[in-house]
């Protein structure tokens, strides 16, 4: 028995492979181009699961021997059960994660199915206030920060792809030992302004990592 192992961001990147693949298929007549595509899409997934057992490596690899379209679905659908959920949190540990902000506004969690979830972000517009929860080496972090919006698509952040976005920025938590009192860094970034959408695009959370750990430590 498999046990639940593929992250949403893991899942995504597993579903571009397999457009990737599926489009060659369809569209290319030179068998060696289609191999390629082929081999490409199995070294991305061996470097997205280093620490994969052999038997988890055994269900990510059918992947290169599929060639219609029903298999490729039926594919994806096979991969679904072994999904992680991004542990679930109730609206008092989201309180608990920003207590000085008043009146907070917190997002329908029952609406979410946490299988495709990588973070949870949502924006308050009447106070122009982004929030964002992410589970980092074990611990629940909330960020909250300004949010602009830019009024047209650019490349999010996050999810390298083109969207809606603004500018969400936070300021770090960190303080040089000289500091003045009235010193604070702000770190911002472009962000997909519906978390849902981003949700369904990321593929690594390299960038979403890095971004969290400089707010934490500088």
């Amino acid at each position: 028995m498999v046990h639940p192992f593929i992250r949403n961001h893991q899942y995504n990147l597993i579903k571009k492979q397999v457009n990737l693949q599926q489009n060659a298929c369809n569209t290319v007549s030179d068998p060696k181009v289609v191999e390629a595509v082929r081999t490409s899409a199995s070294a991305k997934l061996i470097e997205a699961f280093p620490e994969a057992t052999m038997l988890q490596k055994h269900h990510l690899e059918k992947l290169s021997s599929l060639n219609r379209t029903e298999d490729f679905q039926l594919y994806l659908h096979s991969l679904e059960p072994l999904m992680t959920e991004f542990e679930p949190v109730s609206v008092t540990q989201i309180k608990k994660l920003f207590p000085k902000v008043k009146k907070l506004k917190v997002p329908d969690l029952s609406a979410l199915d946490f299988r495709y979830v990588t973070y949870i972000g949502w924006t308050d517009i009447a106070t122009n206030k982004m929030f964002l929860l992410y589970h980092l080496d074990g611990e629940l972090i909330g960020i909250e920060g300004r949010f602009i919006r830019a009024n047209k698509k650019s490349i999010c952040c996050l999810c390298n792809r083109h969207e809606e976005v603004a500018l969400f920025s936070s300021i770090s938590k960190s303080r040089p030992a000289n500091a003045s009192p009235d010193y604070y860094k702000a770190i911002g970034n472009y962000m997909c302004v519906n978390s849902d959408i981003c949700n369904k695009n990321i593929s690594d959370v390299t960038v979403l990592e890095r971004f969290i750990n400089n707010l934490l430590v500088g």
